[in-house]
C-alpha cells in the first residue's frame, strides 16, 4: 500500500466532496471494517453503506483487506483505504468545489497557527493575521502539499498515519512560509501592542 496517494482524476475529486464518503475514509483508516460495522457507526443503512463502498472501491480508493466466515456462514468483507493519506490536487478541483476542500486546509492551518500560537506566548509574543490572509495561505498550501506529497508515496518508516500527515503538512507549511510573501507572517510574531490610556478607544 501506497502511503500517499495523489488525486488527480477531476471525477474522484468530485467523488470525495461527498461527507459521507469522506468520513467512510476516515473510518477505515482506523482500523479495517466491515460493511454493517462501518453502518452501525455511520448509523446508515447498509444499502447506503454499500453503494458508498462501492463508488470508493471502482475510485480505486479502498480494497477488500481481508474475508472470514461470520454468523451463520455470512461472508464478511473487512475494507481498508489503498493509501494512509489521499492529497487532492489543487490545480483539479473544479472551481465550483474549491471552497470546499479549502475549508479541510483551513482547519488544519488553524490548528497548527494555534499550537504556533501557544509558543508565541511564553515569549510574550502573539501571530498576527487576518482572516483573508488565512485563506490565502490555505490556498498556497493547497496548491504545494501535492509537490511535498509526492516525496512520500512510496516512503518507508514506522511512522503512523497521524504522525505521517502532521509531517507532510509541517513540511508543506515550511516551504510555504520560506517565500517572501509569507515570511512576513513570521515576522508578526511580535509583543502584543499595549493601550495608552489616553489615547481614545474604538468601541
Amino acid at each position: 500500500m501506497n502511503r500517499v496517494k495523489i488525486i488527480q482524476d477531476s471525477k474522484v475529486i468530485k467523488l470525495l466532496a461527498d461527507p459521507v464518503r469522506r468520513e467512510l475514509l476516515r473510518l477505515l483508516s482506523i482500523q479495517p471494517l466491515t460493511e454493517t460495522q462501518l453502518s452501525e457507526r455511520l448509523n446508515l443503512k447498509k444499502s447506503s453503506t454499500g453503494y458508498h463502498l462501492q463508488a470508493l472501491r471502482e475510485a480505486g480508493l479502498v480494497k477488500i483487506w481481508r474475508t472470514r466466515v461470520g454468523t451463520y456462514g455470512i461472508l464478511e468483507k473487512f475494507y481498508k483505504p489503498t493509501a494512509d493519506f489521499f492529497i487532492i490536487d489543487w490545480d483539479k478541483v473544479p472551481l465550483s468545489l474549491r471552497r470546499y476542500f479549502l475549508y479541510n486546509h483551513l482547519e488544519r492551518l488553524r490548528g497548527m497557527l494555534s499550537a504556533l500560537q501557544l509558543f508565541a506566548e511564553e515569549e510574550g509574543k502573539e501571530i498576527k493575521i487576518s482572516s483573508d490572509e488565512l485563506i490565502e495561505l490555505a490556498e498556497e498550501v493547497a496548491k504545494t502539499i501535492p509537490e511535498v506529497g509526492r516525496r512520500y508515496q512510496n516512503f518507508e518508516s514506522d511512522l503512523d498515519r497521524e504522525m505521517l500527515i502532521i509531517r507532510i503538512y509541517s513540511e508543506t507549511l515550511r516551504n510555504v512560509l520560506s517565500k517572501e510573501k509569507w515570511r512576513k507572517l513570521i515576522e508578526k510574531i511580535r509583543k502584543p501592542h499595549t493601550i495608552d490610556v489616553e489615547a481614545p478607544i474604538n468601541s
